[in-house]
């Protein structure tokens, strides 16, 4: 445990400090880690011309294995235990417990037929030389600032050639000093908007210094993106939880919703003319729709807006707050604490998007449990050749009814076609019985159970019992 703790201190003190840190591996998964990066240039080298990127989704099912690099499932599971790791120990940090952002992330295993929201994407970019200069003019090529979209990204890689902003505004080369096999750290937006900004977004870029580059005349990377599922909720509740203050602005939003909203902010990006200057505050001067129906103190939809007489709404603590100092905080004007007037269609707005968010909470819950419920059904057999799955009624029997007890793996040997009584019902199809032979309590699931026929019991009854006498 101290051990852990002092990893749990540095990387915790590196993200603080620089927004990126270097995981080191163990030595199998760094093996694992160095052989996909000479294969996958290799890979690129001999099949794409030198140049190429190639993306890896856990179950999605490859059409052509020869064409993909080798390794990628490997890959995926290596990088994406270190990224999972990672985020337990970024939770720890802030207080929190180390599953508490599990309900973002895929099930692990995968269920069948399901592909992974995290992505593998393995990249090969060589530099070609004129005149014993970089073709694209000057000793570096770099890219715009990039920001990770989910919640944090892996890159390793057989070259430097990432540069991250730190906490003071300085661009400095994160993995100029990183051993083969680790891999470099940096947080995304959506783990940013998780924590309520604890742990806000690093900004990177990835830059080409032809004084660094292998003698082979190109950079491979292995990039792995932690991504959260789509119906999932970004909510900063356990963040609050653990005595910490949230800005107004962290309200809860579906994962779907959060990526349209980043994928508009960047078309804004895109409209504009590379040569021309956006300052990144400009980026946000059109609120968001739950910005403008959520009350800027409290974070809660308006589902109680009110129009006051300068024409501006209020809701919540900030509807509080103007009535007891009869001025309005938007334009200063005088408020007459008798013209308040309901505003009917605010409150409709930020009921349809609490709704709407609701719905998704709900979907997600609900879906969780179906793999669950689906989980347990393969270990226990109940398999039917028609859905897959027997979706029967969870609760067939009833307080005091007598049951055999057929048994499944989970059930213990020595209750098995034993005769029992139900006398409670439990959540989730378990029942508590007493087992009339023995007289012991045993709980077991309406799985391992089925109903006493009439035939059978009155078998049973027809046995003659021994007779107990005294001489």
């Amino acid at each position: 445990m101290p051990a852990y703790l002092r990893a749990l201190d540095a990387l915790s003190t590196s993200l603080d400090r620089h927004n990126a840190a270097i995981i080191e591996l163990s030595p199998e998964d760094s093996a694992l880690l160095r052989c996909a990066i000479d294969s996958s240039r290799l890979y690129f080298r001999t099949r794409k011309g030198g140049r190429g990127v190639y993306t890896y989704r856990a179950g999605r099912p490859l059409e052509d294995v020869d064409s993909s690099p080798p390794c990628m499932a490997d890959i995926f599971r290596c990088m994406g235990k270190a990224a999972r790791a990672a985020l337990c120990a970024i939770a720890r940090h802030l207080r929190l417990r180390s599953d508490v952002f599990n309900h973002l992330l895929d099930d692990s295993p995968l269920p069948a037929n399901e592909a992974s929201s995290s992505v593998l994407v393995a990249t090969f970019s060589q530099i070609s030389l004129q005149q014993g200069k970089v073709a694209t003019g000057g000793g570096k090529i770099a890219v715009s600032c990039e920001v990770e979209k989910g919640l944090l990204m892996l890159i390793s890689s057989d070259a430097p050639g990432v540069m991250v902003c730190d906490n003071s505004g300085r661009w400095y080369q994160a993995d100029s000093c990183m051993a083969p096999g680790e891999l470099l750290l940096v947080t995304g937006k959506a783990l940013s908007h998780a924590t309520a900004g604890l742990r806000p977004a690093s900004s990177y870029r990835t830059i080409s210094d032809n004084l660094m580059i292998p003698t082979n005349g190109g950079r491979t990377s292995l990039i792995f993106r932690l991504m959260p599922q789509g119906n999932a909720i970004l909510d900063s509740t356990p963040i609050a939880a653990a005595g910490h203050v949230i800005p107004q602005s962290y309200g809860p939003i579906s994962v779907s919703q959060f990526m349209d909203d980043l994928s508009a902010e960047e078309d804004v990006l895109c409209n504009h003319n590379d040569n021309t200057y956006v300052p990144a505050d400009n980026l946000n001067m059109e609120p968001s729709l739950r910005t403008v129906l959520s009350d800027s103190l409290s974070g809660a939809f308006l589902d109680d807006a009110m129009l006051v007489s300068c024409g501006h709404s209020f809701g919540g603590l900030m509807l509080r707050k103007v009535i007891e100092t009869c001025k309005c905080i938007l334009c200063n004007s005088e408020i007459e604490g008798g013209s308040l007037i309901p505003n009917h269609a605010l409150r409709a707005a930020a009921l349809a998007v609490k709704q709407e968010d609701d719905r998704r909470l709900f979907h997600n819950a609900t879906l969780r449990k179906r793999r669950k419920e689906a989980s347990e059904h393969r270990e226990n057999g109940d398999i039917t050749p028609e859905n897959g799955l027997n979706r029967g009624v969870q609760y067939p029997f009833t307080v005091n009814e007598k049951v055999v007890i057929k048994g499944n793996r989970r059930t213990p040997d020595k209750f098995v076609d034993k005769e029992a009584v139900i006398t409670s019902q439990c959540l989730n199809g378990w029942y508590l019985l007493k087992i009339i032979e023995s007289g012991e309590n045993v709980r077991l699931q309406y799985r391992s159970l089925r109903k006493i026929s009439i035939s059978h019991d009155s078998e049973r009854r027809c046995v003659p019992q021994p007779v107990l006498s005294s001489s």
